[in-house]
């Protein structure tokens, strides 16, 4: 019944050039990475009165406001890039009065900001046209969600589906999504990729490169798969976005402590140096600056797996560890499902092997300091697609990546004129059901989707439990069937992000199964005629259009 695709989202984003084919048009770049110089003779700071002014030796001067900690000016060869809409850059939307202080270590300079119990620094190496930053967010009195560097409009295309244009798009939905003229849909949700997809993000004129390399997300929520914030542009200006912790379709509870470093850097129109991405960079550097929270690569251990056996090969898989003071994963190697995943903080894990972005696999994992945890063949024993089905639409693979529109669904709205038509009744034998299934389903907008189906006389003399996958709803929709006559109980509703999902960008919630037993009595006892199975939605809560209750799919079968 299933000839598998592979998930659009599994692509490796090699950065903004890559996320530039998908969300902006721009063309993939290549260059030599973050310029740097020979020469740092003018490495330093000084004191304007307002800002601490960092020269770092290369083609890059910064400023740091003295009473605030924003990022008051970043000069590239020249040309200011910093600001809009009369705003710094900074933590969450600025923290205000805060204590900044500056020291040089060496080829170093770290600027430090406190504002209560969240410390955040800037640092600079001599000869590099980059910022550094950590953010500490030590629990929960101040609401620190993101650093956004703001830069100034007109520098950068604005182009992607990341980017709207205030002067004459629309809003469609809560302020932050935007319909042009011709029925294409936009919003800073909109940038499609998963956090494992990249290293990341930013813009290119194609002499001039701006980017965010992220952190290793290590006291960020939500696993490998989230989708979140990477950057935006409108007619205003342009933001790039390292997420500490964001509440939009968040399936974790937030973490706190030191995340970082990220890094803010410029670049000859090319990609960031690879030496720079967090699964590679040297961070040696930092153990001397005191940096609070700091943990050196010599206070972490490794986790280490020589495979995983009952793997369906057709699919990719993912290793992700988690506690309630950090997440880590690592992908299984195609060949065998070996797996490393180093740098780990000490500590016990609840350690969850994903195939696709479903967990098929669990167990727990310590990590000491200095230490490599090493793992025999870990066997899949919990694959729902090993179960004997009449049919099947789709595949257990915690996505909805082979239903209709569910590429799009990453970077577009649903009502965008680009996606096909959200109704979608199959005929089981027909071909390509998945294909012709929405991967969504809302009350107010194609409610009781049905799919016909034959049985043989064996078959329809006995019952059968018919099992829907889901991979997140919103305000408590979910499926509720019926069969011919008989019409299932109400579910009882599985706990799912708040916030809005499914106009957002994501389908990624906490994977949950719907198991409905069918009496025999319920099935069409003539073996040519059709059974019809209808999936609607119920929920307590109400809304209209995309808004409404609404429910992702990941697989709808009926067992033998």
């Amino acid at each position: 019944m299933h000839t598998h695709k592979r998930h659009p989202s599994r692509r490796r984003v090699i950065g903004a050039g890559a996320l530039g084919v998908a969300a902006t048009g721009a063309a993939v770049v290549t260059g030599s990475g973050l310029l740097s110089s020979a020469s740092a003779a003018t490495f330093g700071f000084t004191d304007d009165g307002s800002n601490y002014v960092i020269d770092t030796g290369a083609s890059l001067v910064f400023k740091v406001g003295k009473s605030t900690g924003d990022l008051t000016s970043l000069v590239h060869k020249s040309t200011e890039y910093e600001g809009y809409g009369g705003k710094h850059s900074h933590v969450e939307s600025g923290l205000g009065a805060s204590t900044v202080t500056i020291a040089q270590s060496g080829t170093t300079i770290l600027v430090t900001v406190v504002h209560g119990t969240l410390k955040h620094y800037y640092a600079a190496r001599s000869g590099q046209n980059n910022v550094y930053m950590w953010t500490n967010k030590a629990d929960a009195s101040f609401t620190a969600t993101r650093y956004i560097a703001r830069i100034k409009a007109g520098i950068f295309p604005n182009t992607g589906a990341d980017s709207w244009i205030e002067a004459s798009d629309t809003i469609i939905e809560a302020g932050d999504v935007w319909v042009r003229s011709g029925g294409q849909t936009h919003s800073k949700h909109y940038s499609g990729v998963r956090v494992m997809d990249y290293d990341y993000v930013g813009f290119t004129t194609g002499s001039t490169g701006l980017w965010m390399v992220r952190s290793n997300h290590e006291k960020a929520s939500g696993g490998p798969f989230y989708r979140s914030l990477l950057r935006h542009s409108n007619d205003g200006g342009v933001g790039l976005y390292e997420i500490l912790h964001y509440n939009q379709s968040q399936t974790e509870a937030e973490r706190f402590g030191l995340q970082g470093p990220y890094i803010l850097g410029f670049t000859d129109g090319g990609a960031p140096a690879a030496s720079l991405f967090a699964r590679n960079r040297d961070t040696s550097w930092v153990d001397g600056l005191g940096i609070a929270g700091w943990v050196g690569a010599g206070g972490r251990g490794k986790v280490a797996g020589v495979g995983i056996s009952g793997r369906d090969t057709s699919y990719a898989y993912t290793v992700g560890f988690a506690n309630a003071d950090a997440q880590y994963w690592a992908s299984a190697a195609a060949s065998t499902g070996a797996f490393s995943c180093p740098g780990m903080l000490p500590g016990t894990y609840t350690m969850t092997v994903y195939k696709g972005e479903l967990g098929v696999h669990s167990d727990t994992v310590t990590v000491t300091a200095g230490g490599t945890t090493a793992l025999h063949t870990l066997a899949v024993a919990s694959d729902p697609s090993s179960a004997s089905t009449i049919w099947r639409i789709g595949n257990w693979d915690g996505t909805p990546g082979e239903f209709k529109n569910a590429e799009l669904m990453t970077y577009a709205h649903p009502s965008d004129t680009r996606a096909a038509a959200w109704t979608g009744n199959v005929v089981i034998g027909s071909g390509n059901e998945a294909a012709a299934f929405p991967c969504y389903l809302w009350k107010d907008v194609n409610d009781g989707i049905l799919v016909y189906f034959k049985l043989t006389a064996a078959q329809a003399a006995a019952a059968h439990a018919v099992r829907i996958g889901v991979t997140t709803a919103y305000i408590n929709g979910r499926p509720q069937i019926t069969v011919n006559d008989w019409v299932s109980p109400i579910p009882s509703p599985p706990a799912q992000p708040a916030t809005r999902s499914l106009t957002t960008g994501s389908y990624r919630g906490n994977n949950h199964t719907f198991v409905y037993t069918v009496p025999a009595t319920a099935w069409k006892t003539d073996t040519g005629a059709y059974n019809v199975l209808k999936i609607s939605v119920v929920s307590g809560s109400t809304g209209s259009g995309f808004l409404s209750p609404g429910t992702a799919f990941d697989t709808v079968e009926l067992l033998a």
